[in-house]
């Protein structure tokens, strides 16, 4: 059997040391130098493995195979295009940023091969006509351009141009390595208006490669369209690496699942990318009547993340006075029927006199920012939906519906090693409750986190004590007469206090409304007189575990709070108090949780309760991160890493909820999150807020005492175990199963 020299190998190596960085264009010349001329080579698979399943793909276009129009971007000196040639297809362009390479093969094939071009070319900006091919072949370009310190700027500039010049029912064949980050890229680069298909390419046996090479195939079909995935990979065991096949088949699986709730006729939020993407059709037209919910700045390219509504008018035939304009709502009136209603949103559009008006609702997150920066952040977000070509200069015309805000009064500005710049203030919206008399304003005292944009912690009703009570407390000490009189002049504010039956946060409703999930186990506690462990990580201003203290009496409570500060302020300025059913706990929340896991702490809620260890137990986590460059805004990063998910579930050995208040820039860290936790609880639900960025997350990791089948009678159960209003019936409609 004969063997390469060790000269040889040397040599070899030295040659691919010289790449490094894969995206360099100095380095593939070096590289091509160093090989010389008159020699091919291949990276991926080789012909003979190739030439079936090619030549089958290509023989399927609808021109015949000399017309067939072909792109190899970034062919280097692969011998695939001569191939194709020797094998009838004749117009074949082939490009590469490399001039040393191109020349080499020029020269190679001028003669011999006279109607294949070659052009020195930058695949991520190529010079040609939009639907200029039939087919794209990609031999590891991709994959090249993925290189881990670059990201995925490259990888989608390429893939935009490779749209770009495909023409209509073109394929885009991708052969690849599948690696995660490039068939991330893929699959949701190419979800909405693409068929799509996948298979392995078979090894020679004698040569059976560490890496496995896999074909993938994309359609150019009808914008705003989505297809499943077809899979060749399960037949394919016999010649493929099936531990790399497995990874590229779960993939898949999470992707069709994806693209299914695309199909299922639900109300999908959708991202800015994936408008871009044409998940409802081409962007630059106007269609009358169009109306979607989105999402602005997920993927962290800007300060703020906003829910949207995109509006086409119905009344193209009017004289308009913008052809796309942007109108803020300010979260206290996003509720309003005009801005939170279908018909209402369509009455703004009319009078907007806009052709396209794209709604903004601003909401807790954008209480502290200046509305200069809101637009300055906007502007680059809303630039990419103005319909038509319009001029890069013109700046798009920005409307508002008022200032949400019409008085601030600051209590106390306070500064925390841990949590940073604090501000406690109360505020009275405009028009908050549709009446302008002064008697009838609400005031709301909110809790300000800076560090995250100037976020509202917590936010709580103020309310006035009745004239009975006011009375009783008069006759308490002279000294508190005294204080009332010296506080007239302030307007009496010693007469307010927290409505602790009021949830400033809809994504607290939302986790209340959740537990219906439990809601049998919640019941039957509540009869036996037994008391449901429940942990929140997280004070924030105490609103929310003193709302469930009084909505929920026959729960114990164990909060777990980083920062002092914090808790000091809630308790100052937000009525926060403890008890036997509510303890608080200073430090560390996972390592708190580790510590009963182990059954090293025994607190409270987590003692025996009539002689019984196997009730229901909650674990709530609802702490925003200080850190957002994972693309988290709640919770850290810590809380969703793997051995955190695992405490979690060893925590809940004896079955309940693990609920988290779950806020992402980003669609991928999003769908990371969700991966993670499907990989360790078996019980994954969501309940997405219409109004919010929020997203709650319940996991169990048992049905022991989930209600999985009767749903409806387990809302009718807790509504009945309810001291305090919520809107279950309304929430739990949003409550969706992640399979």
């Amino acid at each position: 059997m004969a063997t390469t020299p060790p000269a040889a190998v040397a040599e070899g190596a030295a040659i691919l040391d010289t790449l490094g960085d894969f995206t360099s264009r100095e380095n593939w010349d070096k590289f091509f130098a160093l090989r010389g001329t008159g020699d091919s080579f291949e990276w991926y698979a080789e012909w003979p493995r190739l030439q079936a399943p090619l030549l089958d793909l290509l023989r399927g276009c609808s021109a015949p195979a000399e017309a067939v129009e072909i792109l190899v971007p970034g062919c280097g000196n692969s011998a695939i295009s001569e191939r194709l040639y020797d094998a009838g297809f004749r117009r074949i362009t082939n490009v590469d940023f490399s001039r040393v390479v191109v020349a080499d093969m020029l020269r190679r094939h001028a003669r011999v091969r006279p109607e294949m071009r070659w052009r020195v070319m930058d695949m991520t900006g190529m010079q040609f006509a939009d639907g200029s091919f039939d087919v794209i072949l990609d031999k590891g370009g991709l994959d090249a351009l993925m290189e881990p310190e670059v990201g995925t700027k490259l990888g989608m500039k390429y893939l935009n141009e490779a749209k770009r010049v495909l023409k209509s029912g073109g394929k885009f064949v991708c052969l690849t390595l599948a690696e995660s980050h490039v068939l991330a890229l893929l699959l949701s680069e190419f979800r909405f208006g693409w068929d799509m298909s996948i298979q392995a390419i078979a090894s020679e046996p004698s040569k059976r490669s560490a890496f496995q090479t896999f074909m993938v195939v994309m359609v150019k079909g009808k914008m705003g369209v989505v297809q499943t995935i077809k899979s060749l990979l399960d037949q394919s065991a016999e010649y493929c690496n099936m531990k790399q096949a497995n990874a590229v088949i779960r993939a898949l699986g999470n992707e069709n699942i994806i693209r299914e709730s695309y199909t299922s006729g639900v109300d999908v939020l959708l991202s800015l990318r994936d408008l871009q993407l044409g998940a409802i059709g081409d962007l630059k037209v106007i269609v009358p009547g169009r109306r979607k919910q989105f999402i602005l700045g997920e993927q962290g390219s800007s300060l703020y993340c906003y829910k949207a509504v995109l509006l086409d008018t119905k009344k193209q035939t009017e004289i308009f006075v913008y052809h796309c304009g942007v109108f803020i709502v300010p979260k206290a009136r996003a509720q309003e029927w005009l801005f939170a209603s279908e018909e209402g949103q369509w009455h703004v559009v009319e009078s907007a006199k806009a052709s396209r008006l794209i709604m903004v609702f601003l909401d807790s997150r954008h209480s502290n920012a200046d509305m200069d920066v809101i637009k300055k952040d906007l502007s680059p977000l809303v630039k990419d939906l103005e319909p038509g070509n319009p001029d890069e200069e013109a700046p798009i015309p920005f409307m508002m519906a008022g200032d949400g805000v019409k008085q601030r009064d600051i209590l106390q500005e306070a500064t925390s090693e841990i949590t940073g710049p604090m501000v406690v203030e109360d505020v009275i919206y405009e028009n908050a409750d549709g009446d302008q008399s002064s008697m009838s304003e609400k005031i709301f005292r909110r809790l300000i986190f800076k560090r995250s944009s100037g976020l509202v912690q917590s936010e709580a009703l103020l309310i006035r004590d009745s004239p009975g009570d006011e009375t009783d407390k008069k006759t308490k000490s002279a000294s508190a007469t005294s204080k009332k009189r010296r506080n007239q002049k302030r307007g009496s504010k010693n007469s307010l206090r927290i409505d602790h039956s009021f949830l400033g946060s809809s994504y607290h409703s939302s986790i209340i409304s959740g537990l219906s999930l439990v809601a049998s186990a919640l019941s039957a506690a509540a009869a036996s007189g037994a008391k449901v462990s429940t942990t929140v990580i997280g004070l924030g201003a105490g609103c929310f575990p003193m709302f469930l203290r009084g909505c929920l009496p026959f729960i114990d409570i164990e909060v777990v709070e980083l920062d002092p500060m914090v808790a000091e302020l809630a308790k100052k300025y937000f009525g926060f108090s403890m008890d036997e059913q509510l303890k608080v706990h200073l430090g560390d929340g996972i390592k708190f949780v580790e510590d009963i896991a182990a059954g090293n702490l025994r607190t409270t809620a987590h003692s025996v309760s009539n002689g019984s260890d196997n009730a229901v137990k909650i674990l709530i986590i609802d702490v925003d991160s200080s850190d957002l460059s994972f693309g988290l805004s709640c919770p850290p990063e810590n809380f969703v890493e793997d051995s955190f998910l695992l405490l979690a579930k060893e925590f809940l050995s004896e079955g309940g909820l693990f609920i988290i208040n779950l806020v992402s820039r980003s669609s991928s860290v999003r769908e990371m999150v969700v991966s993670r936790l499907k990989a360790v609880f078996e019980y994954l639900y969501s309940l997405q807020l219409e109004e919010d960025v929020n997203e709650v997350l319940f996991v169990s990791p048992s049905e022991r005492y989930l209600e999985i089948n009767n749903l409806d009678a387990a809302v009718t159960k807790l509504k009945d175990l309810l001291k305090f209003p919520v809107d279950v019936d309304s929430d739990i409609k949003k409550l969706q199963r992640l399979q």
